[in-house]
């Protein structure tokens, strides 16, 4: 069975996930979680995620953010195409 969205992510993000790999070898597997949730359920309507829609971010610019751990992903919805746009990472200090 396909899962019912399908996950693409764009060169900017791909970009900023190749780099952010190389250093965190935990972001594989960060990543394998978020796609998995993302296909069933981005627009969270379970509510079992961790799964924020932006206020004031026109689309394009990624609209929700999941989190998984210390990493940050954000995704527009467009159909049933979900655009990863961004990931990024927490830093261990930002709430210090």
């Amino acid at each position: 069975m396909t899962p019912p969205f399908t996950v693409i992510g764009t060169s900017h993000f791909q970009r900023a996930f190749d780099k952010l790999s190389r250093h965190h070898p935990t972001m594989a597997a960060a990543y394998g979680r978020v796609i998995s949730i993302l296909e069933a359920d981005p627009y969270n309507y379970s509510r079992s995620h961790d799964i924020k829609k932006l206020e004031g971010i026109p689309k394009g610019y990624g609209q929700y953010r999941i989190r998984a751990g210390r990493f940050r992903f954000r995704y527009d919805i467009e159909g049933e195409i979900v655009y990863l746009k961004v990931c990024s990472l927490r830093r261990e200090d930002t709430y210090r």
